[in-house]
């Protein structure tokens, strides 16, 4: 009679010990989802950098296929930022092409906006400074918008 009396009490202790590992596995992968949402929002946002950085590249190689406009006549310098909501359509000379097509190519890569402008400020020594700004729309935990700027200075 003993033997049935601990027996009896511990029925459906086993069910208990499964709802409890449901719930912490549970948790666990929550915890992986969340981390799996945060890593690729954190990939958009530098495949973005990547790009703008691609884009620099892209008109310092015309600037440099057009050496002497780039640094004498000064035809690469922007007065203002180019954005890409409005490129210009002036393509007379090979330098108002190639800012076109670079606007463009802003445009197309990093999101037809009035925030993603580019600037280039060029010297007579060939030194050249390309100033490329977009938004940044991240979905992360924090969900914000960050205005990103990716400066470089180059050589011709």
């Amino acid at each position: 009679m003993r033997r049935r009396a601990v027996g009896h009490t511990q029925k459906g202790v086993g069910l208990i010990e499964v709802l409890v590992a449901v719930v912490i596995l549970s948790v666990a992968f929550l915890g992986i989802a969340a981390l799996q949402a945060m890593s690729l929002s954190t990939n958009n946002s530098a495949m973005a950098r990547s790009m703008a950085t691609v884009a620099t590249y892209s008109i310092l190689d015309a600037m440099r296929a057009d050496y002497l406009n780039a640094t004498t006549g000064q035809a690469y310098t922007t007065s203002t930022p180019l954005k890409a909501s409005s490129c210009p359509t002036d393509t007379s000379t090979l330098a108002a092409s190639q800012l076109a097509q670079w606007c463009g190519q802003l445009g197309n890569t990093l999101g037809v906006a009035d925030t993603t402008t580019g600037n280039i400020q060029c010297g007579t020594s060939g030194e050249c400074t390309i100033t490329i700004s977009f938004l940044d729309v991240r979905s992360g935990a924090d969900a914000t918008t960050k205005q990103q700027t990716v400066t470089t200075k180059a050589l011709l």
